[in-house]
């Protein structure tokens, strides 16, 4: 059974950091790329950030600079350090399991980030 965890969400203040973790169960870590989507109330999900699995990362202008997405292969983890966020920050976080080709993907549950200002 495959499973995606998300943890580290919760109440900030504008300016403030977050560490998101999501710890994948039930794959292959390695042989996903990992990616951090987003949705607030009433708006689309959004991508913001996703890594390969040789590691090359990419970034949604709206977190450049400001979040990093990385991966742990040993801790079958990927995180996404938030720095400087914003009231327009505040969403259900999710993190994202895809293999190459369209294989297979997976999603976790979510993990609420509320910035307040």
């Amino acid at each position: 059974q495959v499973q995606l965890v998300e943890s580290g969400g919760g109440l900030v203040q504008a300016g403030g950091s977050l560490r998101l973790s999501c710890v994948a169960s039930g794959i292959t870590f390695s042989r996903y790329a990992m990616d951090w989507y987003r949705q607030a109330p009433g708006k689309q999900r959004e991508l913001l950030a996703s890594i390969t699995t040789g590691g090359s990362t990419n970034y949604a202008n709206s977190v450049k600079g400001r979040f990093t997405i990385s991966r742990d292969n040993a801790k079958n983890t990927v995180y996404l350090q938030m720095n400087s966020l914003k009231p327009e920050d505040t969403a259900v976080y999710y993190c994202h399991a895809r293999r190459l080709g369209g294989l297979a993907e997976y999603w976790g549950q979510g993990t609420q980030v509320t910035v307040s200002s």
